[in-house]
């Protein structure tokens, strides 16, 4: 019995390393795979980059719910689709981070009423 304990800690320690050496590159479990903004939240999250890749954590929370006018009427939904509601709050890696940023910054790009960026492509 003393065996198996020694081997469960030695297996739980050994998966501990290994999960906190991962490498930058890797996929973060919980980072979003897309997120869905609007010109006015990507504008914001522009604005803010410097702040969110100063932080030195892996995996980074941005939060854009203090970006927005709440006093614009939104344009009416299409009979057959609603526009996707945006997302103000989610969590990417480092890499992610940069890739959002250049996605953003492509010209060209449409925003409004809302646009789903694909972030599962950021390699």
């Amino acid at each position: 019995m003393m065996l198996s304990w020694r081997g469960a800690v030695a297996g739980l320690f050994l998966a501990g390393l290994l999960l906190g050496h991962a490498s930058a590159d890797e996929a973060c479990g919980l980072c979003a795979k897309q997120i869905v903004t609007n010109s006015e939240l990507a504008g914001c999250f522009l604005d803010q980059y410097d702040q969110f890749a100063k932080t030195s954590s892996e995996a980074i929370v941005v939060d854009l719910s203090n970006c927005g006018s709440r006093g614009v009427v939104e344009a009416l939904p299409s009979p057959n689709k609603a526009p996707a509601e945006p997302d103000v709050q989610f969590l990417i890696s480092r890499l992610q981070l940069d890739c959002l940023k250049e996605k953003l910054e492509a010209p060209g790009i449409v925003l409004d009423p809302s646009a789903t960026i694909d972030l599962d492509s950021c390699r």
